[in-house]
């Protein structure tokens, strides 16, 4: 029988609040900030606004299914522990596969971004398999560390969107008026699926549930930083959003694949323009220093249960980390830099991330008063927003996710067999 978690080797609790919220918001203010509204104003036009404020409520009520759970089961895992804790194994595996899968290609795409924005055309691949190493190597080091040069990571990215606003509004001809939302660009539909594709910009708080077995006082911590990060994010992305409907209009945003470059060669700052770059870089660094994180802590409580290979489970011994599973991931991630092409990667991220919350507002929705946080209504929101946000994604989008949840079942059913437990539904 598999050893439960609390009898394995568990890992520091050395974050505090001020480290989990610089973690919610390096993973939120990533890449995402720089390429996401580009595809949101192509489904939406300045409905995108609309759906921003869809994503954002959506989210809050993932947060807060989110950090309850995270209150009550403050280890290593996030949606994974809790659907196992509140649903069965099976829901909870589905979680974690979604999570983890989805996750890795987000990786790759945050570290071809990285490259998009540092190294020449014909270096991008070999640099981008570079920072997917030093990162590695980061996290490999103690999660301290990660929480520190993350901390360096986002200051620089808000200074970067902070001078993109600034050239926008002081030194380009902004027409306010661009930025009134209308639902008649792309009707409620493509409201609904802007939502769905900026969720994806949202999906950051989750890593500071899965580094909870690392947090001090979790059950106080977790909630209190979830809820600052989502909502310095949220004000963030308004503000950002406004600014490139305004000196761009919802045409020239969803003509351009990096709109915030676009909003400052449109105005007299032309010194502003490295700075986008550098911002940019730094964005998807940061992004995927988070990523890289939470995705070992998910792969480690998979592989305690033996929902992943058992080897991922190893713990440094020194650094506490799950250095196991972070080298595999590490090896996994440059394989796909390597050969994928990731630049549609937002909406199959989107996919599982949305499945991935769906669960856990259903999980949350069960826990009992003693330790409910937030109305069950929120809940069930979360639940149904997350569910409508999904069928509304791209086709293409969907049917990837559909059929990497296809693989993992079957993954799941074999090892099971294997195993000779039976039943699969344990």
């Amino acid at each position: 029988m598999t050893p439960h978690p609390a009898q394995q080797p568990s890992l520091a609790r050395r974050l505090g609040t001020g480290d989990a919220v610089v973690i919610g918001l390096g993973s939120m203010i990533g890449a995402g900030v720089f390429a996401a509204f580009s595809p949101a104003a192509e489904a939406a036009g300045t409905g995108l606004l609309i759906g921003l404020a869809i994503a954002a409520l959506v989210a809050y009520c993932n947060a807060t299914a989110t950090a309850q759970l995270a209150a009550q089961y403050p280890t290593s895992g996030g949606t994974y522990v809790y659907g196992r804790e509140r649903l069965g194994h099976w829901w909870g595996f589905l979680a974690g596969w979604g999570f983890v899968i989805g996750k890795t290609a987000s990786c790759a795409a945050m570290a071809l971004t990285f490259a998009a924005y540092a190294a020449p055309e014909g270096w991008q691949r070999p640099v981008a398999v570079v920072a997917v190493l030093a990162l590695a190597a980061v996290n490999y080091r103690g999660v301290t560390r990660t929480a520190r040069l993350t901390r360096i990571i986002v200051t620089v990215v808000l200074l970067a969107l902070a001078v993109v606003v600034a050239a926008g509004f002081l030194g380009g001809t902004p027409d306010p008026s661009r930025a009134a939302p209308d639902v008649a660009d792309g009707g409620w539909y493509g409201v609904l699926q802007s939502g769905g594709l900026l969720f994806f910009a949202f999906a950051g708080y989750a890593r500071i549930a899965t580094l909870g077995e690392e947090v001090r006082e979790p059950h106080k911590t977790i909630p209190r930083a979830i809820q600052i990060a989502l909502a310095g994010a949220v004000a963030v992305y308004a503000i950002v959003a406004v600014t490139l409907l305004s000196v761009l209009g919802a045409d020239g945003v969803a003509a351009t694949p990096a709109p915030l470059a676009a909003a400052v060669d449109a105005s007299t700052w032309d010194w502003a323009a490295p700075v986008v770059r550098i911002g940019g870089a730094a964005a998807a660094l940061g992004a995927l220093l988070a990523l890289i994180a939470g995705i070992g802590r998910t792969s480690l409580a998979m592989a305690r249960e033996n929902d992943l290979p058992r080897w991922l489970a190893a713990i440094h011994p020194r650094y506490r980390v799950p250095h196991h599973a972070e080298l595999a991931l590490a090896v996994v991630i440059c394989a796909c830099v390597l050969t994928v092409d990731l630049r549609e990667a937002i909406g199959f991220s989107s996919f599982g991330v949305l499945l991935y919350y769906l669960l856990a507002n259903v999980a949350a929705f069960t826990q009992d008063p003693g330790h409910r946080r937030f109305p069950r209504a929120f809940q069930v929101f979360g639940a149904v927003g997350c569910a409508t946000l999904v069928i509304t994604l791209p086709v293409s989008s969907v049917a990837a996710g559909v059929g990497v949840f296809v693989v993992g079942v079957c993954y799941r059913l074999i090892r099971l067999r294997r195993t000779g437990r039976p039943s699969p539904t344990t």
